[in-house]
Parts: C-alpha cells; structure tokens; sequence
C-alpha cells in the first residue's frame, strides 16, 4: 500500500517542497529510506519505529521503503520524523486517512512518541502555503511562530498519536490563529532614549541623517565620548517594522535558532554587536551547510562593530559585498545559498591606537606610524562605502552636569519616519529601492537634481576631499535625506552643505 504527505528542506533561509512516500509491501521486514538523507534522516528509521510502539500501534511488519522526492535534493536533520510516521502508518493500514497528501507535516520524534521543537519551521510553512495545502501539522512549540503565516491552517500537535487521530478524523483539532500585527505594535519600546545622551549635538543629528536614510556611519572619537552609547540607542529611533518585514527578518533568525523561548514573531528591529574577534564565516555565513551570519542576522535592522581596526582586515573586507548589493553569496560543495543582508552598519573607533590622538586633555603615547598603521587596517574601497563619517570630542564636565536632557528617541523617530514615507512614496514601484541608501546612479540623476548654488558646492567639496565617484554619490544620498527631513522637494546649498560636513574625516584622517 502507498501513502503519501508532504513537508519541506530548507534551502538557505527558504525552503523547498518535499514528497514523502511511503510503500509497504508483504516480504521480509525490512526498512529502506532513500531520497539522499544525511546522517539524522537515515536515523529516523529507529526513531519512528520506537516512536510508533510507544504510541499504541502494533509493531511494523512489512517491506517497508521511504521516498524523499525530489531525489537531488538533500534532506536535513530530524524534521521529516512526523511525515515519515503518519504515512508509514496510513501505508500500513494502521490509520485511515484519505486526504494525508493535503497535509504537511513537520516535526522531530522522541521514542516516546513526543513531538519536539525544530527550527526553520516559518520558510517551511510559507512555502506549504505557496503549493496549496490545506494545513500543516507543527510541533506545538513552533505552532505561534507557525501561525504568523495567514492563509494555511497551522495544527500544534504534542504527540504522534495526537497527529495521527486528528489525520484518522478521530480527534477534532483547532487551527491557531495569530495576529502579527498586533505583536509588531506591541514590541515597538526598545528602553534605550536619547533623552540620556548629554552633549554630542552634532553626533545626534549626523545619526538621525543616517537613520532617516539608511546611510552607513562611522564614528571617530577618544574613549569615553559615547560612541558605544549613542549606537546603542539608534535602534529607539528606526522605523517601525511593517508585518512583512517582520516576518522577513524572523524567517532568518528561525533558519539560524536565534529564536528566543516561546518567542514568535521578531518585533524589534535586530540590533547585532560581533566582538571584533568574529571570523569571516561568523560575520558574512557559510560553514558545511551555509548558515546565516551576523550581516544576515542584522538584516533590516543595524549591524554594530565597536573597535572597528581591531577587526581582521580580511573579516572586514567581506562586507564590501552586502554592503553595496543588500545580499550574500555563499557557495559551498554542498549547496550554493543567497542570504538577505540589507542593513545599517554602524561602526566606532578610536582615532589612535591609544585612543587620545584628538584628545586635548590627554597626552596620546603614539607615533605617526603607529597612528597610519592603525587607521590605515579600514581600506579606501572599505570607507568609501560609509555614507557619514564624523568625529566625536570628549564630553566636557559643563555638559554633563549644566545640561538639561537631550531631545528623547520619540521625538527624532517621528521626523525619521516622517523621511522614511516620503521615501517611500518617491521609490514606490522601483524594485530593490527602500530608501535614500539604497538609490542606484540611475534613481541619483532622477531624484537628486541640485540647483546652481548646490552644484558649485558639490564641484569644491569634490576638489577639496578628493573623493572618489562612489564616495560622490554617497555624498548626494545623504544630501537627499537632509532635504527629506526638511521636508523639502528639492536638494539646495545648504542640504548639500551639511552633507559635506560629514564627510571632514576623508580630509583629516585618510587622506
């Protein structure tokens, strides 16, 4: 007899319809699975059978081969246990259930019969709804991350006899519904505000530019300036997630376990801070069977990296790559995977070895070499790639005491997100094209017209820095979200001026 359901292999953060068959037939006993299995799949020949005894079934006695369809596929880990089980025993004649292939089925056995939690269960469910199942049958602990996907029935189940009767029509089960947008609204406070950062005017207002128009930032400063400080609270200001985002962003962290507790749904922008001894895999992905790295993990939210020369330049030079396409290519024997990684990198160090280059309070202990050697570990290519670099000066005592509180994060927010519609509304229906960061030469010559006054200035600031043509397009992003949060249509002289401004280190520390 045959039976037959489905389930699905993940495919870097996506994932890919899996056919499980199953025949049984009169002969030996005997178990044969095929469909190129790795080491867990082929396990699940005696998880499934002790599994089945110890859900009240009698023992399997048949000639029994499983199928994994497509064949050129490879089939990962322990999720294809519940499939396996429920269409052995609908093979057998064990249980009745007509309609098995409208389902899909995921989960991973104890040889109790328990049905435990695995990850990647969201991309599996998305690609369910894409083939057209009925509904899909989840381990009861993924069932909320599960049920953000509308359009499919998610049925927790606990048990593989729980499964199996509610397959058989023995046991009426209740999809889970889910509201994301109701969690989305619900996870917006970050408890960072800038309503703590005391001085560093100029540093706040370069970080709302940079927010407003997803533009990368780089800040120089001695220790103790708030540089660490002031990155950490940018996430209070990003925009909020939209559904579709979220759901983007938690499909990655689902694939890589990153997935907290009972947590379902991520609701906060990610906010990711690599120690600077991070390898190269660990920042862009890869491994055996590629994993999503921390620019992936940082994907729609920001990707932070204090200490930013005590990077391996290697490790370093691997974001040219995500940083200009908003993607990673990883290429591997045993699959070729492209993982998402359109992020805000933010980035923070000392202009010295010893940190007080700059510092007029403090006597700094390097030589010019030391301090070339140092600032010369970020490439040219690297930098260029950097929207607003800025330097930071020590906090005076005065500040820290005299001064009121700053602007708090729910006031900035409202004018970046204020930018970010107007965004919105000129790039709708340019694919790849969110905001002003990620505008293409084309869209540059479209959307970034500057007036007499503003050319000119954009000639000297070009003679003055000596900036490279990428550098100069970067220069005109940041000038069109200035005008943004202006609320202005057009860019001027003192959009672009301003711009200019944040570009003062190419002058003063590389070149």
């Amino acid at each position: 007899m045959l039976a037959k359901c489905y389930s699905g292999a993940l495919y870097g953060v996506n994932a890919q319809t899996v056919e499980i068959e199953v025949c049984a037939a009169s002969g030996s006993i005997q178990f044969t699975l095929v469909g190129l299995p790795d080491q867990a799949v082929k396990e699940a020949k005696d998880r499934v059978i002790t599994a089945i005894g110890n859900s009240g079934y009698k023992k399997i006695e048949s000639n029994v081969t499983v199928n994994l369809a497509p064949a050129n596929v490879r089939k990962e880990g322990p999720i294809y246990d519940l499939p396996i089980a429920a269409a052995l025993l609908a093979a057998t004649g064990k249980i009745e259930c007509r309609d098995l292939a409208d389902y899909a089925l995921v989960g991973e056995l104890a040889l109790s019969g328990e049905v435990r939690r695995t990850l990647g269960i969201l991309p599996i469910v998305l690609e369910m709804r894409r083939i057209g199942k009925k509904g899909i049958l989840v381990p009861a602990d993924n069932a909320a991350e599960a049920a953000m996907v509308e359009g499919i029935d998610v049925y927790p189940v606990h048990t593989l006899r729980e499964a199996t009767d509610f397959l058989a029509g023995r046991l009426p089960l209740d999809p889970l519904r889910e509201d994301p947008n109701l969690l989305v609204e619900a996870g917006r406070d970050t408890g960072e505000d800038f309503a703590d950062v005391k001085g560093q005017v100029f540093a706040k207002r370069a970080i709302e530019v940079a927010v407003a128009g997803g533009h990368n930032l780089l800040m120089v400063g001695s220790p103790g300036a708030g540089k660490t400080m002031l990155a950490r609270r940018i996430p209070s200001i990003l925009p909020p997630f939209t559904v579709e985002e979220a759901l983007e962003v938690t499909r990655i962290h689902s694939v890589a376990g990153e997935l907290k507790g009972q947590q379902s749904l991520v609701v906060q922008r990610p906010f990711r801070a690599p120690h600077h001894t991070v390898s190269d895999i660990g920042l862009l992905g890869g491994g055996t069977h590629p994993q999503p790295g921390e620019v992936s993990l940082a994907h729609r939210g920001v990707l932070f990296l204090d200490e930013f020369p005590e990077f391996k330049r290697n490790v370093l030079e691997v974001l040219r790559q995500p940083l200009e396409d908003g993607h990673v290519s990883i290429a591997r024997a045993a699959a070729a995977c492209d993982f998402p990684s359109r992020f805000m990198l933010v980035a923070a160090m000392n202009p010295c070895p010893c940190g007080y280059a700059d510092d007029p309070k403090h006597l700094c202990r390097c030589s010019q070499r030391q301090i070339a050697v140092y600032r010369g570990k970020i490439s040219g290519p690297l930098l260029d790639r950097i929207d607003i670099q800025i330097g930071l000066p020590p906090v005076a005592y005065h500040e820290l005491i005299d001064l009121p509180p700053g602007e708090p994060s729910a006031s900035i927010r409202a004018r970046v997100i204020a930018a970010r519609q107007r965004q919105r509304a000129r790039f709708a229906g340019i694919p790849g094209v969110f905001c002003n960061a990620d505008m293409r030469s084309r869209d540059l010559a479209r959307f970034c017209k500057l007036d007499p006054d503003a050319q000119n200035r954009m000639r000297i600031l070009l003679q003055s820095l000596d900036l490279s043509a990428r550098a100069y397009d970067r220069v005109l992003k940041v000038a069109r979200t200035i005008a943004d949060l202006a609320g202005s249509d057009n860019v001027t002289d003192n959009h672009v001026a301003e711009a200019s401004a944040y570009r003062e280190l190419d002058r003063n520390y590389w070149n």
